[in-house]
């Protein structure tokens, strides 16, 4: 392994030899851009990643590089990033160590995000934990999460998973390099980020790439089906002016910041958001992801390695403001679970008193979008392998008496030890924040435990089995005077329990017979 000297962090890989920096606010050794695939733009768009040749010379890997192609959502509809996006950044403390390897996938509804973001650089969390911190970009939106082989089959079914994997793969032939141990390499991620780790621990492909897991506020069930995606491929022809014959060979010629203009508008044109539709995610085909990830945890075919989950107490508190009348939070609340499963609507809605009080709106929906789906994947990994589940409810006075609770992203700041540094820190400024580090330390001890053993520390029991001493299902409940909790809202868990939740559209079968015309089948 080369040598790492505390004040030239240079590095010679299997892919050329790379200079990095010593970050002077944290003193930690930084390394920054690396690539690990050629460029997806062009004739590659939609296919394969493939990796990057091998370089001549030093690599200067002080600066971070564009994140992937993606929208902004600002007034002038601007988008910003590259299709030659695929690089990583590394962040270890500046000793000789050999250390456990963290792989983040940041989330951002699988259509916006980058590797350097700023509660995601990773320096406080690998000073704590004592790790090799390795983010990633990947490609997103229209360009990595949407299957186009309704247009032909010169493509693959989820670029931006295959993404991931050749990263895993780089992570795997180059970290000793840095210092990191290839046999002890942890996947982490929150919102679409944790999708991709569970995605990845269903992937046959990505099998033997790492060796624990964490999913924080995983929407497992975002999954396309393949007509699902058809869907969304015919809606960007139109949104494109473009017929609805066109080939992929034709959306390769598009400029790709209009396909991305256009494909970040889909969602809010289409009012399918109602439906929980996204544009965007995962889609099950044959090699990659052969199942939806649930179904594969359902029939104990994923990724045989310890796994952290959980989720916020307040993930949806913004739902609470989207409808002035009960009858349409109720209307909307079966909505939504109609298009899943029309048979099990009522019983999740009686569970929830209909939930037309705004408070139990906002539980349904976070908990059909996050909690829900993450039980499910606990109950099932378990059956594998060990299981530790939290729920993230650290909350500022000011919050916590109008009922807003731990909102998305909230976790974020605690684990990567990043005060107001997300969408999150916005609203936590309103109040006094004394005890933050107490929480951000807690956090990261377990975090870190977890990264070199395995296993949280001994305080936080397993999400197990029913037994004669313990009743199962224990939850660490994660604020100011933490708390084990033994099976939390047992009859919503049970209500969720028949639930179909992987096969979207099956109460709007008009449309998706529609689709199935759009391709033929």
């Amino acid at each position: 392994m080369a040598a790492v000297s505390a004040t030239d962090p240079v590095v010679h890989t299997h892919a050329g030899t790379v200079r990095g920096v010593v970050d002077p606010g944290s003193g930690m050794r930084t390394w920054r851009g690396i690539p690990y695939g050629a460029p997806t733009g062009g004739k590659h768009r939609f296919h394969a990643p493939r990796p990057r040749e091998a370089w001549r010379g030093e690599f200067d890997a002080s600066e971070f590089s564009q994140p992937a192609m993606q929208g902004t959502y600002g007034w002038n509809d601007k988008v910003i990033g590259t299709e030659d996006c695929l690089t990583l950044d590394i962040v270890r403390p500046d000793t000789d160590d050999v250390l456990p390897v963290v792989v983040y996938m940041h989330g951002g509804t699988f259509l916006t995000g980058a590797s350097h973001e700023k509660v995601l650089q990773g320096h406080g969390l690998a000073a704590a934990a004592d790790i090799v911190y390795v983010s990633l970009n990947f490609r997103l939106g229209v360009l990595g999460y949407l299957d186009m082989r309704s247009l032909g089959p010169d493509c693959v079914a989820n670029p931006a998973t295959l993404d991931q994997i050749l990263a895993l793969h780089w992570v795997r032939d180059n970290i000793a390099f840095f210092g990191g141990d290839p046999d002890r390499v942890t996947i982490m991620g929150e919102s679409a980020g944790a999708n991709a780790v569970t995605t990845l621990m269903s992937s046959p492909q990505a099998r033997g790439l790492f060796h624990g897991a964490v999913a924080q506020s995983n929407p497992a069930s975002a999954v396309h089906a393949r007509v699902q995606a058809a869907m969304w491929v015919r809606s960007l022809l139109d949104g494109m002016g473009m017929s609805r014959l066109s080939t992929l060979s034709d959306l390769r010629e598009v400029d790709g910041e209009e396909l991305v203009r256009v494909g970040n508008s889909l969602l809010v044109r289409s009012g399918e958001m109602k439906y929980l539709n996204l544009a965007f995610m995962p889609t099950v085909d044959e090699n990659v992801l052969p199942k939806h990830p649930i179904d594969a945890f359902t029939d104990n075919e994923e990724a045989p390695v310890p796994l952290l989950i959980g989720s916020n107490s307040g993930e949806a508190s913004f739902t609470k403001a989207m409808f002035v009348s009960s009858k349409a939070r109720g209307r909307a609340a079966r909505r939504l679970l109609e298009v899943y499963d029309p048979d099990h609507a009522d019983a999740i809605l009686e569970a929830y008193d209909c939930a037309t009080e705004r408070s139990d709106f906002a539980e349904l929906v976070a908990d059909a979008v996050f909690w829900a789906p993450s039980v499910r994947i606990a109950t099932e990994h378990r059956r594998v392998a060990p299981v530790w589940m939290y729920h993230f409810d650290y909350v500022v006075p000011a919050l916590e008496r109008l009922g807003v609770g731990a909102i998305h992203t909230a976790d974020l700041e605690a684990i990567f030890g990043h005060q107001f540094a997300t969408p999150a820190g916005l609203l936590t400024r309103l109040g006094k924040r004394d005890d933050f580090a107490a929480v951000s330390e807690r956090m990261q001890h377990h975090w870190g435990l977890f990264f070199h053993t395995g296993r949280p520390g001994d305080d936080w029991p397993e999400y197990g089995f029913r037994s004669d001493q313990r009743p199962g299902r224990a939850t660490a409940v994660i604020r100011t005077q933490p708390t084990i909790v033994w099976d939390p809202k047992p009859a919503k868990r049970r209500a969720w329990e028949g639930f179909e939740m992987t096969q979207w559209g099956t109460g709007r079968p008009e449309l998706l017979e529609s689709i199935a015309d759009f391709i033929g089948v």
